[in-house]
């Protein structure tokens, strides 16, 4: 059998910088160590912090009350509110927010300041996505197709600016995009999407458009690696989406004779390289 590793998966930079940081807080001195959510959707990671110290804060609530302490944030940014927040508690901040989502908070807050109304492509419940909107105003909004796009009833030659999720289906992200450009509107498009979700997402579509079958690791509350399987799974109707090695079941592959194998920004180089041995060595 024949097993092909995509050579984009796994850690992307921004997600390998901020797990960095949070390790590298550890035993610095006697106070409380925080995340404000998970630091990455990826169990095993946060599991192995936390056996270490380090605790999740999940709500605006809790992160009110915690003071004389180290609060980092995640990968994924936050708004504009939790900053301030943290800075009148007095907390250190450890800002491990991916660069590339840094550059969307600038875009938004430089757009919106200018007049322009922002509207952000991508997923309205995802923490990325939430706190992009947290730099933006009371007129910015969140779509994912057309239809939430007319929904919004903006008036014949209103002035937008459109970016995206970094995480969003790039083909998704061109076609929407196109739809809007010929409608009659002041428009400024900011492709956002991050190039290494771009390169990730060509290249396991490449992949399982060429094996029997494919494996997706991921965690389930991973954003980009649901966007892998479906591209895969558009590719390569055999795709599994498993977390660990635990969740593979072998009828994906036993009578396969090539197995693709790509895995979110989330998941350990561990976890992919037990999956790939296990794969090789018994089927």
């Amino acid at each position: 059998m024949e097993v092909i590793v995509a050579k984009t998966a796994g850690f992307c930079f921004g997600v390998r910088r901020a797990v960095d940081k949070v390790y590298e807080q550890i035993g610095k001195d006697d106070r409380p160590i925080y995340t404000y959510g998970p630091i990455i959707h990826n169990a095993e990671v946060v599991r192995d912090l936390e056996e270490r110290g380090v605790r999740v804060i999940n709500t605006k609530e809790e992160l009110a009350g915690v003071k004389d302490a180290v609060v980092v944030i995640r990968s994924h940014g936050v708004g504009r509110d939790i900053y301030e927040l943290l800075e009148k508690n007095g907390v250190e901040i450890v800002d491990a927010t991916c660069p590339y989502v840094r550059k969307i908070h600038r875009i938004v807050g430089e757009q919106c300041a200018a007049g322009r109304q922002v509207v952000i492509v991508g997923n309205e419940s995802h923490p990325e996505v939430i706190g992009i909107r947290g730099w933006g105003n009371e007129t910015t909004k969140v779509i994912q197709n057309e239809d939430d796009f007319a929904g919004l009833g903006l008036p014949e030659g209103a002035k937008i600016c459109i970016v995206a999720q970094t995480t969003f289906n790039y083909n998704k992200f061109q076609y929407l995009v196109e739809k809007i450009s010929k409608m009659r509107y002041d428009i400024i498009v900011l492709n956002t999407i991050c190039n290494a979700t771009q390169e990730r997402q060509v290249e396991a579509g490449e992949i399982a458009s060429r094996v029997d079958a494919m494996i997706v690791i991921g965690d389930r509350n991973s954003s980009n690696t649901r966007r892998l399987y479906e591209i895969c799974r558009e590719k390569c109707k055999n795709t599994c989406y498993i977390q660990t090695l635990e969740d593979l079941d072998p009828e994906c592959v036993t009578s396969a004779c090539n197995v693709g194998i790509t895995a979110g920004a989330s998941t350990p180089n561990y976890i992919i390289e037990e999956v790939h041995t296990n794969v090789r060595v018994k089927f």
